[in-house]
């Protein structure tokens, strides 16, 4: 969306009409709009009320100080040029300015006379030449200097997305289409939360302790499974038959603490790992898992697991007491 910037173009008039009109003739070339004093007139408010509009209406304030000081505003001896000046910085307006040269000044004295230089107010001219060099500024010495300054600042200016400016309204989206959108994407944003709160919500909730029905389900079902448990690991050297209820209480303390699948782990934890957690992992008593900075994994106890064990200490207990 291409944008017009508003320039307000201060300057002393008499002396300054050629290098003012190079400056709105630039400023219109580059696809922008001239505002100034001479454009207008005041109305029913004063004219320093009526300056002050302007400015704050533009987007840019643009100064061309000459060899004059200007009309001087009659309550504060100021000349309307420094007071327009002196406003756009306090309205922190982006401004610039374009200063005439002390050789381009004694040329136009040649040419044109004394008219263009100040007479009465020299010290408040030189005062105000030094604030305005203080400031973004630039010397020219004829009209190219000022059209180029024009083109170069406003350049820059265009790209600050904080300056408003002016849009023709072919260029404008049409607002409501947008406002409907954002509405849409709004209600579908507000119910995706919603749903992504239930879900967290769920998530948090603790799990469901196992009921002594569902306890006593699990061990009838790990007492029918029959397990073998090779030579290597009985003390008389036989294959032994036993219930994967039995390993999981004999080895408890194995469970509890992970059983695993190292290479130096050996024969006891390899059959654990192989042969018995995977069978306790079908009744969701154990987990296989990866353990991050190594190359084994480990089965780990899971909830139901560690409820199952403090029932069997439970019952082992109240059959103790009987």
């Amino acid at each position: 969306m291409k944008k017009k910037l508003q320039v307000f173009v201060s300057s002393t008039y008499e002396d300054l009409k050629i290098d003012r009109q190079a400056a709105v003739s630039a400023i219109l070339k580059a696809g922008h709009i001239p505002a100034g004093m001479e454009l207008f007139t005041s109305g029913d408010q004063s004219q320093m009320d009526t300056i002050r509009r302007w400015i704050n209406e533009s987007d840019v304030y643009m100064l061309i100080l000459g060899g004059r000081y200007g009309s001087v505003e009659p309550t504060t001896g100021v000349s309307y040029t420094e007071l327009e000046y002196d406003y756009a910085l306090e309205q922190e307006k982006p401004l610039f300015s374009v200063v005439i040269n002390e050789k381009a000044l004694e040329e136009r004295v040649k040419t044109h006379g004394s008219s263009v230089l100040e007479k009465d107010n020299q010290k408040q001219l030189k005062l105000f030449r030094e604030k305005v060099l203080s400031n973004i500024s630039s010397f020219f010495t004829d009209e190219k200097d000022i059209r180029l300054c024009v083109y170069e600042s406003l350049s820059d200016f265009s790209a600050n997305r904080e300056l408003k400016g002016w849009v023709s309204s072919d260029e404008i989206v049409d607002s409501q289409s947008l406002v409907d959108e954002i509405s849409r994407l709004t209600d579908e944003n507000n119910s995706l939360r919603q749903k992504l709160s239930n879900a967290e919500a769920k998530i948090s909730k603790p799990a469901k302790t196992s009921t002594s029905s569902t306890l006593e389900e699990t061990l009838e079902i790990l007492k029918a499974i029959e397990v073998k448990i090779p030579e290597n690991l009985t003390e008389d050297g036989q294959e032994r038959k036993t219930t994967l209820l039995e390993i999981f209480k004999s080895q408890k303390e194995s469970f509890i603490t992970g059983v695993t699948n190292k290479a130096n782990g050996g024969a006891a934890m390899s059959f654990l790992y192989y042969n018995v957690a995977p069978k306790l992992q079908i009744h969701g008593l154990m987990v296989n898992e990866k353990v991050a900075g190594v190359m084994w994994r480990r089965f780990s106890i899971t909830q139901k697991g560690v409820e199952l064990l403090a029932y069997l200490d439970k019952k082992s207990l109240q059959k103790d007491d009987n």
